[in-house]
């Protein structure tokens, strides 16, 4: 890498992390923290919706032959939510849609259009009951669905639990470790290195996979700042991050995510970190 780029990298980095805006930011974000986008009913209220569906972070509505997807600011881990985190439904489309228009040539995407800051019209199709996480190192794990929680899969085990056939998971697979390559390249170009990340894959009614659900964002990727990763290494420290694995930790510090039935709610400093980030 060119000391050029090298330097290019520093400063995208440091803007990242120490923004001019960081405390305009942080005041608009402490503003918000009582009016979060954390649910909704628009079935209720909204003709030719028919049913609603509610994922970790999207409330899924049933249009007929198209899918209302509002992406709401619950933030989630441990399969369970932990919080309601401001403009992050907002960031998490809006960052999803940039995504999609961009790797259009590497694999076609649901979204039809997006009339909102926090919904997006989309394709209804065949939804591959697959996640397909892509790490840095090149090994691609797929896992599917037990209970509320993924669990690894093999490629031989997809094919006889017939989750796909030979060809459609093929197809995946390729897309898959394309849309990862470009993936790290435009995040290394903005001071970034994309970690690993979770694709999810779908069937169109005229037969073509299509990439569905988010792309490259921070809820379903891991984000480490690129200029001071080696140096961090080499100190045997862990890597500065854009992603919400240290909220993760609190949780994990103050309680069994898995087992509690109640949880402690989130510090209101590291919600709001976290949104800034």
């Amino acid at each position: 890498m060119s000391a050029h780029n090298q330097t290019q990298q520093q400063k995208l980095s440091l803007t990242l992390i120490n923004s001019s805006r960081k405390e305009e930011v942080l005041g608009a974000i402490k503003d918000s923290l009582s009016n979060c986008l954390s649910e909704t009913n628009l079935h209720l209220t909204v003709p030719g919706l028919k049913s609603k569906t509610r994922g970790k972070v999207r409330d899924i509505y049933d249009a007929g032959d198209y899918l209302v997807l509002v992406t709401t600011d619950r933030q989630s881990a441990f399969d369970r939510t932990l919080a309601s985190m401001p403009f992050k439904g907002q960031v998490l489309k809006e960052a999803s849609l940039w995504w999609f228009n961009r790797t259009q040539r590497i694999a076609q995407n649901a979204v039809v259009s997006a009339p909102d800051k926090n919904v997006t019209i989309a394709k209804k199709c065949s939804v591959f009951l697959l996640n397909l996480l892509k790490l840095t190192v090149n090994i691609l794990t797929p896992t599917t669905k037990a209970a509320d929680h993924d669990v690894p899969v093999s490629p031989s085990e997809i094919i006889e639990r017939g989750l796909m056939t030979q060809a459609d998971y093929d197809e995946a697979i390729g897309k898959a470790l394309s849309l990862f390559e470009y993936g790290q390249r435009v995040a290394l170009d903005h001071g970034l290195i994309l970690v690993d990340t979770k694709y999810k894959f779908g069937k169109g009614s005229d037969g073509s996979i299509l990439l569905i659900d988010e792309v490259h964002t921070p809820d379903s990727s891991r984000y480490w700042i690129a200029h001071s990763y080696e140096e961090r290494f080499q100190k045997g420290l862990e890597p500065e991050n854009v992603d919400k694995e240290f909220l993760r930790l609190w949780f994990k510090d103050h309680c069994d995510p898995y087992k509690d039935e109640v949880l402690p709610d989130a510090p209101e400093e590291l919600v709001c970190e976290l949104a800034w980030r």
